[in-house]
């Protein structure tokens, strides 16, 4: 599906800050960022990828830290505090 459609359909664009050790050295933490469309509070598509990740990826995960933002949204109306005029 489209970005578009994804979001009519209640997807949101989902950021993922993976922390993960290094397989070679185990007390260094490295950071993986992920983004894709997703559908919030469940997040199917973040879980398959993690779980995949825990089948295929040797770094240890650490922790997974997630934000998401719904892009199609109702216009907002608001007023300026301040008028500036150029002379």
């Amino acid at each position: 599906m489209s970005g578009l459609i994804k979001q009519l359909n209640n997807y949101r664009l989902t950021t993922a800050e993976i922390l993960y050790h290094m397989p070679d050295h185990p007390n260094l933490l490295q950071t993986f960022v992920w983004q894709e469309y997703d559908l919030a509070p469940e997040f199917p598509v973040l879980r398959r990828f993690l779980d995949f990740w825990v089948r295929n990826i040797e770094g240890r995960l650490h922790s997974v830290k997630v934000a998401n933002v719904q892009l199609i949204q109702p216009p907002r109306t608001g007023y300026a505090s301040a008028l500036f005029q150029l002379q």
